[in-house]
């Protein structure tokens, strides 16, 4: 059984990555059903991707060789996972495409080991627009064996796909890219928020900059956009703001503590206070443009 490559898969939740990841999965002929908390989402997709119909959820759970999980937050996944646990068939394996905690991937993987069903933690990077092209990095914890089975899985929905190690290995790699991305976040908004202020052709600036040693795929994907005030176009800052917590969380577990994370958590549960929170992470520029209209109050006082 564990040499059998997965091809039965159910997608457990239709966010913004969530159906793209159904979407690629059908198109490489591993999709067998669909799976939402909302139910008018996955009749949605059914009927948009003409997938057959089951009689009831444990008809298509106990038919699935994988179940492919991508939700929001911890307690969500341990509340799908429960909600499907006694439906799978030994030898089956869940995919957690979400980010969570090492933690919870860890103790999941041990509650499905007890019915002989197999956990792979395997969060993505690349956003939406990874999602849609099948072109996500996925950073994946799981025994070697399951994630070879994996491997056709994978493949129909990312580009890089790189085995970390055991289970929580995964999330643990995802916790550093997100220090990373609002990282790099901090540096673009600050930079794009000061060129802004020194009345520079900010087409002209974003090009400049992407052509050197500033250049990243944050001022690529998101320079544009943010300087036109459109934060309708990727990740959206409520949910890097609760992977922020888990950064912080396993940062403390380690026996420290990180400005950036700490001073990004402050900056993006700000913006949630002010109604922002489905807007994307590149919204931050709204709190650094704040910074020099308070340079301006001062200089008019001054005066």
């Amino acid at each position: 059984m564990s040499e059998i490559k997965l091809n039965k898969v159910v997608v457990y939740g239709l966010g913004a990555m969530g159906r793209p990841m159904a979407r690629n999965l059908k198109d490489h002929g591993l999709l067998i059903g669909v799976k939402n908390r909302t139910e008018g989402k996955a009749t949605a997709m059914i009927n948009e991707l003409d997938l057959d119909e089951f009689e009831d959820d444990e008809d298509m759970f106990s038919q699935a060789d994988c179940i492919l999980t991508c939700v929001a937050a911890d307690d969500d996944l341990k509340t799908v996972v429960h909600d499907f646990i006694d439906y799978l068939q030994p030898g089956a394996v869940v995919i957690d495409c979400s980010t969570v905690s090492p933690n919870t991937a860890r103790t999941l993987s041990d509650d499905l080991a007890s019915k002989g069903v197999s956990f792979i933690d395997a969060p993505v990077s690349g956003g939406v627009e990874g999602a849609k092209k099948g072109s996500l990095s996925i950073m994946v914890g799981a025994e070697r064996a399951q994630y070879k089975r994996a491997s056709e899985v994978f493949a129909a929905i990312g580009s890089q796909i790189t085995h970390m190690g055991r289970v929580g290995q995964g999330q643990a790699t995802k916790a550093v890219n997100q220090v990373m991305v609002t990282g790099v976040a901090q540096a673009v908004c600050s930079a794009l928020a000061m060129a802004e202020n020194c009345n520079l052709d900010m087409k002209k600036t974003i090009e400049v900059l992407s052509a050197g040693a500033a250049g990243n795929w944050f001022l690529d994907n998101r320079g544009n956009t943010m300087v036109n005030n459109e934060f309708n176009v990727g990740f959206k800052l409520s949910l890097l703001h609760k992977d922020l917590k888990i950064c912080q969380a396993t940062v403390n577990e380690l026996g420290t503590e990180m400005p950036l994370i700490d001073e990004s958590i402050d900056a993006y549960a700000k913006l949630m206070d002010m109604g922002h929170g489905d807007d994307d992470i590149s919204a931050l520029i709204r709190l650094k443009r704040s910074l020099f209209e308070g340079g301006k109050e001062k200089e008019q006082d001054n005066d």
